[in-house]
């Protein structure tokens, strides 16, 4: 078994973390959304992330003023724990050890996409059609569709 392997999160990990995300953790990720999004845009393999990550934290921003409810909890929670583990320097596979480093984050955001995609295309959905998007969201809207 090689060191990868070991320290790869798996889904049962990853649904352990989501189980755990709190509205205060989703409010965290909100907050942190510069630096969060500043990571998507610049690491290699968290790149094809980046499109995708601006329509999450649309979503759960409009989750959390109420704007759009239409989702579950868990889906919320995915998100806000997916994208709080890329934030922490320290996880199973600290970020700063070259060439392995973000290869957990990468795993626990495939996880996750995989999970919410039907979500996340509802979501796209109901904002297209409801007319609540910026010029600027209706481009991020229709490349990550």
């Amino acid at each position: 078994m090689s060191l990868k392997d070991t320290f790869t999160p798996d889904e049962e990990y990853v649904r352990d973390q989501t189980e755990n995300t709190t509205t205060d953790d989703v409010d965290k990720v909100i907050k942190r959304e510069g630096k969060i999004s500043f990571i998507m845009s610049t690491v290699k393999v968290l790149k094809k992330y980046y499109k995708l990550f601006d329509v999450m934290m649309m979503m759960i921003k409009d989750y959390r003023k109420g704007i759009y409810t239409a989702v579950p909890w868990f889906t919320i929670a995915a998100i806000g724990g997916a994208l709080l583990y890329v934030l922490s320097p320290f996880d199973l596979i600290p970020d700063f050890i070259p060439g392995l480093g973000y290869l957990d984050d990468m795993t626990v955001m495939t996880i996750v996409v995989g999970w919410i995609d039907s979500d996340l295309h509802k979501y796209l959905d109901w904002k297209l059609s409801h007319n609540l998007t910026t010029p600027d969201e209706i481009e991020t809207l229709e490349q990550a569709k």
